[in-house]
């Protein structure tokens, strides 16, 4: 997941809306995607996210009020997003960024799903 596959347009602006907790990212096939800082968050593309294969993946609670401290720039291919509860592991890629867009419904929903089948919240624990 590391480079580009080559057909994935690649990002012609990326903007951090600061009171709406959304990173936009546009792309030169024209889309146009808003993800919240939350849906980035939860899934980050680190390992401490994903785990190590399929089925590893860890359940990301409290992560409603996270926003983006820092937006890094990692060569041509991705950015590294800094978030406020501290996670910077996650080098998103263009290929994976777009495919977040691409599928953010479906993701969002299968997010939902799994804090409900676990009980959880999105809410921080501590407020």
């Amino acid at each position: 997941m590391a480079g580009l596959d080559g057909n994935t347009p690649l990002p012609t602006e990326i903007k951090l809306h600061q009171k709406s907790h959304v990173l936009e990212v546009a792309f030169s096939d024209g889309k146009r995607f808003e993800l919240p800082c939350e849906f980035l968050r939860v899934y980050s593309p680190s390992a401490e996210v994903r785990g190590h294969g399929p089925g590893e993946e860890v359940l990301q609670v409290g992560k409603k009020n996270v926003e983006i401290a820092d937006i890094r720039p990692v060569g041509s291919y991705a950015v590294q997003l800094v978030f406020s509860d501290g996670h910077d592991s996650g080098l998103y890629s263009w290929d994976y960024l777009y495919g977040l867009g691409v599928n953010q419904a479906g993701l969002w929903q299968q997010y939902l799903d799994r804090m409900k089948q676990a009980g959880a919240k999105r809410e921080p624990v501590n407020g």
